[in-house]
């Protein structure tokens, strides 16, 4: 039977590109370092804010590698690596988490495949996860994200089904659906089965209701400040964690609306020195509107609280 990843804070790392839209490998391993520094329990590589679904195999298998280098490398072994392994056919998926474990991952992620979602049943559904966790070489999680799967979202009794199996360990909740994450961690504590919350816009509340922690993209901008609300929940300081929690909260509203990955990567490259803001077509790169007003002064202000921390 194989265990969940550790509880805590993971962050789906961006992935950084030069003018060739060829990886920009001194700027990845910068990101990695900084969250790695920053105190989080691990980092997913191939997640939809990585950009899994622009990249080859070999590409896939490059950014595990280089990320477990750089983590290896700077004496953060214990950092967990989680790989998106998701594809729109079993076949597909089984080959990506193996492609994983040789790469150096620790667990694999994966999305229900979206492109028939007239044919996706319940029962379909349930293969697919069985079919893929069966031969996957890692611990597998399953990964709800009804955004990018042309709607299909797992209930409850879905993912709780899932969890039965023996090397199905978790699950990344990124509709944000708290009463659904309730109802798992209630049947299914994170010592046995790892829920994870998929936004910082209700990672506090996710934690109350018995969460193992949060995969969320908020943390590529301000990961000490996800691990310092992280700190104050585990001391008990729910007062003091529900502050940072409403600024998290505002942060991770205003991440959509400065060009999501390509105004993520904006905000590292002006910030934090490394990177610059190139993304892979069809997605496009902040606009110059998109990083100014309200929402993008917001996320400045988190950075302004990051940079103290």
């Amino acid at each position: 039977m194989s265990l969940p990843p550790p509880q805590g804070i993971y962050v789906p790392a961006v992935l950084f590109f030069d003018s060739n839209e060829d990886f920009d490998v001194p700027a990845i391993k910068s990101h990695i370092l900084r969250l790695a520094q920053g105190g989080v329990t691990g980092i997913v590589v191939q997640g939809s804010n990585g950009e899994a679904q622009h990249l080859s195999h070999d590409e896939r298998k490059e950014a595990i590698r280089i990320t477990r280098q750089t983590l290896d490398e700077n004496g953060f072994q214990n950092c967990v690596i989680i790989a998106g392994c998701g594809a729109q056919s079993a076949r597909e998926s089984k080959k990506l988490c193996s492609d994983a474990k040789e790469a150096g991952a620790g667990f694999v992620l994966v999305l229900t495949p979206s492109v028939w979602p007239g044919q996706m049943t319940k029962e379909t559904i349930l293969g697919f996860h069985r079919e893929v966790a069966d031969h996957s070489p890692l611990p597998y999680m399953v990964y709800n994200f009804p955004t990018v799967t042309a709607g299909i979202d797992l209930d409850s009794d879905t993912i709780l089904t899932l969890s039965e199996h023996p090397n199905i360990v978790g699950t990344k909740l990124s509709c944000g659906n708290i009463g659904k994450l309730h109802r798992l961690t209630s049947a299914k504590p994170p010592t046995e089965f790892a829920t994870l919350a998929g936004v910082s816009e209700v990672l506090l509340q996710g934690l109350l209701s018995g969460s193992a922690g949060a995969i969320a993209a908020l943390p590529n901008i301000v990961p000490k400040l996800h691990m310092k609300m992280y700190a104050l929940f585990q001391a008990g300081k729910t007062e003091e964690a529900m502050k940072i929690q409403s600024i998290l909260g505002q942060g991770d509203w205003a991440t959509g609306k400065v060009g999501g990955i390509g105004g993520i990567k904006a905000l590292v490259s002006k910030h934090f020195g490394y990177g610059q803001t190139y993304v892979r077509g069809p997605l496009q790169v902040a606009s110059a509107t998109q990083l100014s007003g309200p929402y993008f002064d917001k996320l400045e202000e988190l950075i302004a609280i990051e940079k103290t921390l």
